[in-house]
């Protein structure tokens, strides 16, 4: 998106530290040794460029899976309060305009990753405010369009930034989780909210959030 990205601060999170306390004992020896407890998924599954917003007159592409935060989620969302997470994400490009990137991060427990949806949906909600703090040559607008019954559930809204000399971009984002991961996905491109493919966005984020385990 072609804008000024906001210098303002993210409020940061505060997870609730969740500690359990544990004491080993020894078996007794004519005790049968238990089996030990599947291993959750460490590497989330990713959308693939088929499974994005049908794009009228280009196909999509998807770029590797890589480590760390990417850039395009930094208008809205940041590593900044939450420091400490293991971050993948895929990016994906038409011949044109359009763009997406998917994020996903695996937290430590199921409570910190409600916290860290909720965390990420709040700075979501509130973006279209703070882009207009940070930059005076640029008109906001967010929209909320629900929630979605996938997994423990999922998120989408809409942003839509204009300039003052005319540039005019929309995007699609949406949060969701499955136990303790977390994704984020975007899909942007110019344009205004009647541009946004909003039904195919929310079978995407529902597939994103299917995907992760």
């Amino acid at each position: 998106m072609s804008l000024h990205r906001p210098a303002s601060a993210l409020r940061a999170l505060t997870v609730a530290a969740l500690a359990a306390g544990a004491v080993l004992t020894a078996p007794a020896a004519d005790a049968a040794p238990k089996e030990a407890a599947p291993a959750l998924s460490a590497t989330p599954a990713f959308l693939s460029a088929s499974q994005l917003p049908p794009h009228p007159t280009s196909s999509w592409t998807a770029g590797p899976v890589t480590d760390g935060f990417p850039d395009e989620l930094g208008l809205c969302v940041s590593t900044e309060g939450v420091p400490g997470h293991d971050y993948r994400h895929r990016r994906f490009w038409t011949d044109l305009d359009a763009g997406a990137v998917q994020l996903t991060v695996v937290a430590g427990t199921s409570a910190q990753a409600k916290a860290l949806a909720q965390h990420y949906d709040d700075l979501i909600r509130t973006c279209a405010d703070r882009i207009e703090e940070s930059s005076p040559d640029v008109e906001a607008e967010g929209r909320d369009y629900g929630t979605l019954p996938v997994e423990e559930g999922a998120r989408v809204r809409g942003l839509h930034t204009e300039t003052s000399w005319g540039a005019t971009d929309i995007a699609l984002l949406s949060v969701g989780r499955d136990g303790r991961t977390v994704t984020v996905v975007k899909w942007g491109q110019m344009g205004d909210f009647r541009d946004a493919p909003v039904a195919a966005f929310k079978k995407t984020t529902r597939t994103a959030v299917n995907k992760l385990y």
